[in-house]
């Protein structure tokens, strides 16, 4: 296992592995419970092994103080058809509470934006929810712009099945 150091003393990142599933588990359901989502998460870890480490659908950054786990980024391809190149999208970065405010977001964020610049992406991209106010501080203090101009859409569970009914 590749650990990657940063400038910031006894931290580093990591990408995850399988033996990390409980780990990303627990880190995406405080994820939700900062969020006030936990209701909302219906992910196991056997969904979790299946889908990251047998098809490989997204990648996990682990970060960690001292060699114990602080926070993670998930991410995955998406693909800019103006620009015809792929980009990364930031599906989930989270940092416990009691470990922000020492530049770890920030030291993933870059990690990101290296995984970006080594691939030749043109951009990365996330959500933030629009209450998350001390979140959308902090990205834009990173230098992101936020897109107000687009309003997000989600078809999910029953309605995908009804949409693809119209479809022999």
């Amino acid at each position: 296992m590749k650990v990657y150091k940063t400038p910031i003393k006894g931290f580093t990142i990591r990408f995850a592995e399988r033996k990390d599933i409980p780990l990303i588990f627990d880190l995406i359901k405080s994820l939700a419970e900062y969020e006030k989502m936990l209701d909302r998460v219906i992910a196991t870890e056997d969904k979790l092994t299946k889908t990251l480490f047998v098809e490989k659908l997204a990648k996990v950054l682990i970060a960690e103080e001292n060699g114990n786990p602080v926070g993670f980024a998930l991410f995955y391809n998406s693909y800019s058809t103006f620009q015809g190149k792929a980009n990364l999208f930031l599906e989930d970065l989270f940092i416990y509470p009691e470990f922000r405010g020492k530049g770890y977001g920030k030291m993933l964020l870059s990690f990101l934006a290296k995984i970006a610049k080594e691939r030749n992406y043109s951009r990365i991209d996330w959500w933030c929810l629009n209450w998350n106010l001390p979140s959308i501080e902090f990205y834009e203090k990173m230098g992101a712009i936020h897109q107000k101009e687009w309003s997000v859409f989600r078809l999910q569970d029953e309605k995908i099945l009804e949409l693809a009914k119209l479809i022999a």
